[in-house]
């Protein structure tokens, strides 16, 4: 169990990459209330398409239902493909609309800003459709070397998949705010999206099986839009506390990554050993499955202490003081969100486990979600604890 869990862990220290790039362009963030609050969902819902899909592939491939080449696969796999381009601009679409609502309450926009978000979501997910081509391919180097994809795939491409699409969405902001030019430049990558829909659609209007992938994946994904506005909301209260403190910024990615990680690991453990029976449903037995958690909980806080130093280091701010504070902030962030995680974890297993639900289709893409909110608030009571 602890060796699995470092090796889920230690793919997320590259998501200090990405918090690097949000710390260089820092300004870009503010210059509108919604760019840094729509960063969670960006990074989110990239995460969980990745999750789905890489869940259904690798299902798919120990079946034999598709094989390991992109070219000359089954319809199925091209019709997996399709379905997650579907739902990518259903999503993108999604998350515009319940943005407007908390960002009416919550950021200080206005209905005028609903065209700069559906555009700026859909053209960076719409460039984000590149992961889906890493995913794959990844997906079948694994399956080829004969490697688990809940320790391996995953969280390898996951991590990736964190840093494109935080160089994208940098990107489409730098394009956005750059003037009239570059908005016309990302309605027509965003356009991108919309053509493939209507290409795709039309074509399997009637499959029963593309409609399935569609009919399954679409509420776990509208309640992920959710999840990620509030995850959103209270990034932009961290930002208020924060302020200009880059390390932050550049530790941030990297923690809900592994936080979700070590959900993903807790929560997966504990489905297995409901299945073979040796694990009772229900919350009482989580003291059999406490050395589990124990390990989950010593790699997380030993890997958290790495990236408070660093965060620091490339930052260019080391000193004793500076690493004080980072590693008190990053221990009191640690303690609550993996608690809260933890929990919700065994618990979602037990719910999963006694209502037959697919792992693949609602609780790994869930719990991914929910762990970034979680962690996301742990830091902001940390923040306020300490600030």
């Amino acid at each position: 169990m602890f060796k699995e869990t470092a090796v889920a862990c230690l793919f997320d220290l590259g998501g200090l990459i990405a918090g690097f790039m949000i710390a260089v362009q820092l300004g870009v963030f503010q210059l509108s209330p919604w760019a840094l609050a729509l960063y969670p969902a960006v990074i989110s819902v990239k995460g969980v398409v990745t999750g789905l899909l890489t869940g259904r592939l690798s299902t798919a491939l120990h079946l034999g239902t598709m094989s390991p080449n992109f070219l000359g696969n089954t319809k199925s796999f091209y019709k997996l493909i399709g379905a997650m381009i579907v739902l990518t601009l259903a999503t993108s679409a999604t998350i515009s609309v319940i943005s407007m609502v908390f960002g009416t309450f919550f950021w200080g926009i206005t209905l005028a800003d609903f065209a700069a978000i559906l555009t700026v979501m859909v053209a960076t997910l719409s460039l984000g459709l590149l992961i889906t081509l890493i995913t794959v391919q990844f997906t079948f180097l694994s399956f080829k070397r004969g490697l688990d994809p809940d320790t391996i795939v995953y969280p390898a491409v996951s991590t990736l998949a964190d840093i494109v699409i935080t160089f994208l969405y940098i990107g489409i902001l730098n394009l956005y705010f750059s003037g009239i030019a570059g908005r016309g430049a990302i309605v027509l990558l965003g356009l991108v999206n919309v053509f493939l829909v209507l290409f795709i659609v039309p074509r399997n209007v009637k499959d029963r099986d593309f409609f399935n992938i569609i009919k399954e994946s679409l509420p776990t994904m509208l309640l992920v839009a959710l999840l990620v506005n509030i995850t959103g909301t209270v990034l932009k209260g961290i930002s208020t506390l924060a302020g200009t403190r880059r390390e932050i910024y550049t530790f941030y990615p990297a923690i809900i990554d592994m936080m979700g990680d070590v959900g993903l690991v807790i929560g997966s453990s504990a489905t297995t050993k409901l299945a073979l029976g040796v694990l009772t449903p229900s919350f009482p037995a989580i003291k059999n499955h406490a050395k589990n958690i124990l390990s989950a909980w010593i790699i997380s806080i030993a890997l958290f202490a790495v990236i408070g130093f660093l965060s620091l280091a490339i930052s260019g701010i080391v000193s004793l003081q500076s690493l004080s504070n980072v590693l008190i902030l990053l221990f009191i962030t640690n303690i609550i969100a993996f608690i809260t995680i933890a929990t919700v974890s065994f618990a979602v297993s037990i719910l999963t486990f006694k209502k037959g639900l697919d792992p693949d289709n609602f609780v790994l893409p869930v719990g991914s979600a929910l762990a970034d909110a979680l962690t996301t608030i742990a830091l902001f009571v940390a923040l306020l604890l300490i600030v």
